[in-house]
């Protein structure tokens, strides 16, 4: 049987926010591998059917596609009925945006989320939510240390290993308490009611089909800046460090967590690319401007409420349960995605302003 059509007749594959960009580049590999993939988008975010088109045109047949909004539970359960296991991306991602319309993000992260797990429920479908770091708040708990580019943890376990997922929930702003409130949520449906359930706290993931911006998909921010000539604005001093983690290994987590789920039912881990591939701002920007050969203007302002000054994924959970790794360095990761940002973002020339405006 080729591998085109050794998927057909298979209950799909649910992801929801499978327009966007984890969740695009999550359905392409479960297509790639034959899997039929139910894709459940309310297609609100500018550009992400770009995304859609792409994943339709490579694909086709093995592709099913519902504009739901995860807050209509009807609609919702009704498409997912057919559904084998379900990925739950779909959200309202920006802290900023939290800050402004905290009952939209209550609405749209918490009670979507409480609609997906009725749903799932329903039919008995595994679930595997995209939560965050932002679960752990600021981390006002953690001291840390100023260096010439970069804050570093006082404690030495944390500054080799990171944060593991003991330090504690404390929960900062509306999205960090929507997101939150959801994961424990997620978590409790496996203890509550028995449903294979598992939570990723996600760090920075970055890669092609991110469409980058301020407030979501910041490293795809800096590129597309740095390439078009804008000046970039950091909140804060820029000494604020992240582990960034490369789309194909969070899928590849991501997937392996769906293989493993009764085994990891009911448990959170942290997703990230971990102390190897942990970077501060500033030092992004320098890379940048080596890798691009232009110089870049930088603006700063004022720190933004809930940020943290140092957060890298304890990621030896989730490697040990999958036997998974972060296997792109951040150096080549951010080089391949700014190839394909000037393929597929800034060319041809006029287009440009449609993307980076």
């Amino acid at each position: 049987m080729s591998e085109r059509h050794r998927g057909l007749g298979k209950a799909p594959v649910a992801v929801i926010g499978g327009s966007g960009f984890i969740g695009s580049n999550l359905a392409d590999s479960l297509l790639s591998d034959g899997e039929p993939v139910l894709v459940i988008d309310n297609l609100s975010r500018a550009g992400v059917e770009q995304n859609l088109e792409w994943l339709a045109q490579k694909h086709g047949n093995h592709l099913r596609v519902e504009a739901v909004d995860v807050r209509d539970q009807a609609k919702l359960a009704s498409v997912l009925t057919p559904a084998r296991a379900i990925f739950h991306l779909a959200a309202q991602t920006a802290v900023t945006t939290s800050l402004i319309d905290p009952a939209e993000d209550l609405d749209i992260n918490l009670k979507g989320t409480f609609n997906v797990l009725e749903a799932a429920r329903q039919v008995s479908a595994p679930v595997i939510f995209a939560s965050t770091n932002k679960v752990y708040g600021s981390l006002p708990q953690l001291a840390v240390r100023e260096t010439d580019d970069r804050y570093e943890p006082c404690d030495e376990a944390i500054r080799a290993n990171g944060v593991d997922e003991t330090i504690g929930l404390r929960f900062c702003t509306p999205y960090g308490c929507s997101k939150g409130a959801a994961d424990q949520y997620v978590l409790d449906y496996a203890k509550s009611y028995g449903l294979p359930t598992a939570v990723l706290r996600m760090s920075c993931i970055y890669g092609p089909r991110q469409f980058g911006t301020e407030d979501q998909g910041w490293v795809a921010h800096f590129l597309l800046s740095a390439l078009s000539g804008r000046p970039i604005t950091i909140y804060g001093d820029g000494k604020q460090v992240r582990d960034i983690l490369h789309v194909s290994d969070a899928v590849a987590a991501y997937r392996g967590v769906l293989a493993r789920i009764e085994d990891l039912k009911g448990q959170a881990f942290n997703l990230g690319g971990g102390p190897r591939n942990a970077v501060s701002l500033r030092s992004l920007l320098s890379e940048i401007a080596i890798m691009t050969g232009r110089d870049i203007v930088v603006r700063q302002d004022l720190e933004r409420t809930g940020d943290q000054p140092f957060f890298i994924a304890d990621t030896r959970k989730i490697e040990a349960a999958l036997g998974w790794r972060a296997h792109v360095p951040w150096r080549e990761g951010i080089s391949d995605l700014a190839g394909w940002l000037l393929r597929h973002r800034l060319q041809p020339h006029a287009e440009v302003a449609r993307y980076v405006a």
